[in-house]
């Protein structure tokens, strides 16, 4: 009997690949009924004549094809065969069980080889060709063993690419996982069941040092434990111990950074301190318990301080924060929140005008003044805490500087020390230093002498006197002139010794302010002594 038409079609397909291999399928190699893989359980040999039994042969066999049909294992060309041989008598069956079955078979399994080669992995892949390329015999072991073979070492490839890709991995584990890649199914099985476990625990060792060096308090003191105890104790420290570690480091930041704010309240600060002294659960607590609770009456403590002034408050901050107190708690933290901006604002845009209007504002702090007013609340703010002492100063050197050029001789010496020191210098010498100096001028320009030495007073509604001694026509002649200005009626009393004695006394009215002297400089003061005294010796 023939090969049905469909499996000859079949073995036709598959068979072509043989081509591509050098070793090809020859007629002796086409399985023989006994021998074969897979399910056989058909008669011992084959009968040309029917079975002496009758029926009992037939069902027999019907029986054992739909068994084989059945089977899972069974591939399409055994499948499309039995159904077949189902179809017909018993003649079809004993056929189908002595020749077909077997001849399925091969075809079936060459198939199922050449499926792997197309889906397998490498070492599939690799044995599944060897198969191919080798004898009918080498594709049944193929399908029986080597393909599982193949197959392990394909997932322990797998496995161990997946190591090399996991950033979590360690340089001693990448680098023992590059080399089994470089070797075969031995290789690869070494390093998952030997290596990976010894350079994962030399890797984790080293990470955990570099954490302790790294961490906060609380992970220098999980890291130090755990560097002390097992392998298992530092992988388990990397896996959680770290983070829960971590996560009292930061709380702990946390705290410190509250206590570290100027604006942290007395009650808020003191439990702050305390859970310092604490630890995770103290912490945590803090954080989220008493934080809360001890901020409500800091912020109505801040509040009622603002609304006294405090705090540098204006009087629109301290209208708004009264205002708040009056209301809910939940008013107060509006305030705080936006609030207190808001006002505040208001009052720095005042204050910021009367800088501006002030007379004795300098230029740069008018120009300052008047740039933040055209902007909003920050450049108010920013122009009064940052902008405004920056400008005050520059201000005042410029000031001094003016000083040096017009003030006189004790005045310039004591500006020009100021300016080359600090700006403390500055104000000082702005605040006391130039009026003692330009009194020192002052008192110098009025008791600068004249043509000789002398002391004289004028009250000048009373009597001046002055005495002056010389030696012949030469002598010292003393003399006294009043800030411009003054005005009187007194007796000017004036004795020279020389060769002989004159004395000269005289009463009279007369105006000071004649000689020109108001508002002058020590100079012009000392200009206008002198003129007085050469008219004193007229007289």
């Amino acid at each position: 009997m023939k090969l049905p038409r469909v499996s000859a079609v079949v073995a036709a397909a598959v068979l072509a690949p043989a081509v591509l291999f050098p070793a090809t399928a020859s007629a002796s190699e086409t399985p023989k009924p006994t021998g074969v893989s897979g399910p056989d359980t058909g008669s011992d040999s084959a009968r040309d004549t029917a079975p002496e039994d009758g029926d009992g042969q037939e069902k027999r066999d019907r029986a054992e094809v739909q068994r084989i049909l059945a089977d899972p294992n069974s591939g399409p060309g055994v499948r499309e065969a039995a159904e077949k041989a189902l179809k017909g008598g018993a003649a079809e069956l004993r056929h189908f069980l002595d020749v077909e079955l077997a001849e399925q078979r091969y075809i079936d399994n060459r198939v199922r080889t050449t499926q792997l080669l197309a889906t397998g992995g490498p070492a599939v892949k690799k044995a599944a060709k060897a198969a191919l390329r080798g004898t009918y015999q080498d594709v049944l072991d193929f399908l029986a063993t080597g393909q599982f073979t193949a197959r392990a070492e394909d997932e322990d490839r797998a496995e161990v690419e997946a190591v090399l890709a996991d950033p979590n991995s360690g340089p001693g584990v990448r680098e023992a996982a590059e080399k089994a890649l470089k070797g075969g199914a031995a290789e690869l099985r070494h390093f998952l069941d030997v290596e990976l476990d010894d350079q994962r625990a030399t890797d984790n060792h080293v990470r955990a040092s570099q954490i302790y060096a790294a961490g906060g308090p609380a992970v220098k003191k999980a890291a130090k434990a755990a560097l002390r105890g097992t392998d298992a104790d530092i992988a388990e420290f990397l896996k959680t111990g770290q983070y829960v570690a971590r996560a009292e480091d930061e709380d702990r930041a946390k705290i410190e950074a509250i206590l570290a704010d100027p604006a942290t309240g007395p009650k808020v600060r003191e439990a702050a301190e305390q859970a310092l002294k604490g630890g995770a659960a103290e912490l945590r607590h803090f954080l989220e318990v008493e934080l809360a609770d001890n901020q409500r009456p800091d912020n109505l403590l801040r509040l009622t301080r603002i609304a006294d002034g405090a705090e540098g408050a204006g009087p629109a901050l301290r209208l708004a924060a009264s205002k708040a107190l009056d209301g809910t708690y939940q008013d107060v933290l509006d305030f705080l929140a936006t609030g207190q901006y808001a006002a505040r604002a208001q009052d720095d845009r005042a204050e910021v005008e009367r800088i501006h209007a002030d007379p004795a504002t300098g230029r740069a702090v008018r120009e300052g003044a008047q740039k933040a007013l055209k902007g909003g609340g920050a450049e108010l703010r920013h122009f009064l805490a940052v902008e405004l002492p920056v400008l005050r100063e520059s201000d005042n050197r410029v000031k001094v500087s003016q000083i040096i050029e017009t003030g006189g001789p004790a005045v310039r010496k004591a500006a020009l020390a100021a300016s080359e020191g600090s700006y403390a210098d500055i104000l000082a010498f702005l605040k006391d230093g130039w009026a003692k100096a330009k009194a020192e001028d002052e008192a110098a320009a009025a008791a600068k002498p004249g043509t000789g030495n002398g002391t004289g007073t004028d009250t000048g509604t009373g009597t001046g006197s002055g005495t002056g001694n010389g030696t012949g026509g030469s002598g010292q002649q003393p003399q006294t002139v009043q800030p411009a200005g003054h005005t009187g009626t007194g007796t000017t009393t004036a004795t020279r010794t020389g060769s002989g004695t004159t004395s000269t006394t005289g009463t009279g009215t007369g105006t000071l302010a004649a000689t020109g002297t108001d508002g002058l400089g020590w100079e012009a003061g000392g200009a206008a002594a002198a003129l007085a005294a050469g008219a004193a010796m007229v007289v």
